[in-house]
This record gives structure tokens, C-alpha cells and sequence, in this order.
């Protein structure tokens, strides 16, 4: 059938019955509403993210508004099966042509849904650590430590293991330093939990999980390993490690502890 019977069969349907499609496309836009309607209510009172929301509603308003026109083409007497065929052919065509984005999509609705970490958390994922400013369908905005701001697909993130940071309302410090093996261990210790005292924003229980921590953790070839382990809210988490670490080196000064390094000795003989 060319194109100038098509069209004229159309016309000749269209005029017999226009009565009746108007009736049915009434009918059907009516009930598209009320039922658009319920269905974002329902949406709406679920506990589910906005931008999962605004994306269900957008999805069910095209299903319906395009099953509306093929029941009114329906009854105007068009042959709907050749435009659902060419609907298939297009969506298959374009899922094989966006795989990556719809990887993405998937990987953000799984996000939305699952919650591993909201906006505002501080995370790593996808090989970035930082505070979450974004959860969209498609990316996540993250904003690093040193204030950069990283777009991460949502399809890499969900593949991978996330660490939320955040979730607890603490977070454990570890520092591993060495001291020289002529240095007394409890005098080693002592020069640590002296440089924890001094440090401000360290918690302890019951604030903390376990109290301030420091003892051995190994024994080198030229030195021993000391490892120390406190606990601070997420807010003060950089400010407490820095002010620590600074805090170990001085409080070894003052306590006479060798903090090893590698170094060359050479004696010197005369003959």
C-alpha cells in the first residue's frame, strides 16, 4: 500500500467514525489523568529520592500517553501492529547504541534505591575519596579533599566496593611509626599516648568504640614498629591526624626516642 491510500483510507475512517474517536480519546485522556494522577501519589509518599521519583514519573507518563495513541489509532482504524513492531525495532536499536548510558542508569536507580552513602557522606568508591555533592541518574558529583570536583558514572560506582566514611558518627585514626631498637618499649609507648594527651579532639569511651591505643605491631630489620590508634568525630577527622602525627615527633624529642630512618653509617679507620 503506497503512501496516497494509506492516507486516504485514513481520511475515509477517520470521517465515518469521528464521532466515536473523539469519544474514545475523551475517554482515554481522562483516564490517563486519574490514573497518572494516583500513581505519583503514590510515588510521592514513598520513601524514595527525588530524582528517582521525578524519573519514574517522566517513564509512566510516556507508557501511558503512547498507549493512549495506539488505542486511538485503534480505533480510527490504523494497523497499530506495524507501529508497535517499529517501536520494538527502535528501542532495541537504541538500548544496543547507549549501552553505557544505560549502565549508568541502571547503576543510579540501584544507588537511589539501595542508599550506600547520601548526599553529604564521605566516601571512596570508583577509586575516589571525598564528600558526595550529587547523586544523579547517569553520575555522582564528588568533591575531593583538595576541592576538586569529580564525576564518577554511576555504573562504575555500583560495580565496585563504596566505603562510607560517614556513617558512623566516629572514625579510627591509625599511625604507624618506627622507633630505634635502643629506645625502652614502655618508654616508647609512654612518648605516644603523651602525644594522644596532648592532642586536642581525640574521643574516648564511652564517646569513642575503644579507648586510645599504642603497642608494638612489628619488629624490622633496624627498627621497631609502633602502631597507634585513637578515635574522632568524621567533622575533625584531617585536623586531629595532622595535629597527631606533628605531636608523636615532638613528644619523642622530649622523651629521648630515636625515631628511625634510613641512613648510612661510615667509620672511618686509621692504619
Amino acid at each position: 500500500m503506497d503512501i496516497s491510500t494509506w492516507l486516504s483510507a485514513l481520511g475515509t475512517a477517520m470521517a465515518s467514525n469521528t464521532v466515536s474517536v473523539i469519544l474514545t480519546a475523551v475517554f482515554c485522556y481522562i483516564v490517563a489523568r486519574i490514573l497518572l494522577k494516583i500513581v505519583f501519589r503514590t510515588l510521592d509518599a514513598m520513601p524514595i529520592e527525588m530524582t528517582l521519583v521525578k524519573f519514574a514519573k517522566n517513564v509512566i507518563r510516556i507508557v501511558v500517553y503512547v498507549v493512549v495513541v495506539l488505542i486511538i489509532l485503534d480505533r480510527i482504524g490504523f494497523q497499530t501492529s506495524s507501529l508497535v513492531a517499529l517501536i520494538s525495532v527502535l528501542s532495541a536499536a537504541f538500548a544496543l547504541a547507549a549501552q553505557n548510558a544505560l549502565s549508568n542508569l541502571f547503576g543510579g536507580i540501584l544507588l537511589l534505591i539501595n542508599k550506600p552513602f547520601l548526599v553529604g557522606d564521605y566516601i571512596s568508591a570508583g577509586g575516589v575519596e571525598g564528600t558526595v555533592l550529587e547523586i544523579g541518574l547517569l553520575n555522582t558529583q564528588i568533591n575531593t579533599y583538595d576541592n576538586k570536583r569529580i564525576s564518577i558514572p554511576n555504573g562504575t560506582i555500583s560495580a565496585e566496593t563504596i566505603t562510607n566514611l560517614s556513617t558512623e558518627g566516629c572514625r579510627r585514626i591509625e599511625i604507624k611509626v618506627t622507633a630505634s631498637y635502643d629506645a625502652p618499649i614502655e618508654l616508647t609507648k609512654k612518648a605516644l599516648l603523651d602525644a594522644v594527651d596532648a592532642t586536642d579532639g581525640i574521643l574516648t569511651v564511652p564517646e569513642a568504640p575503644a579507648a586510645p591505643f599504642a603497642r608494638v605491631s612489628s619488629y624490622g630489620e633496624s627498627s621497631i614498629e609502633y602502631v597507634v590508634r585513637v578515635w574522632t568525630n568524621n567533622a575533625t577527622y584531617w585536623p586531629v591526624y595532622f595535629d597527631l602525627m606533628e605531636n608523636i615527633k615532638v613528644y619523642f624529642d622530649k622523651n629521648g626516642v630515636e625515631m628511625t630512618y634510613n641512613h648510612l653509617n661510615v667509620h672511618m679507620m686509621e692504619k
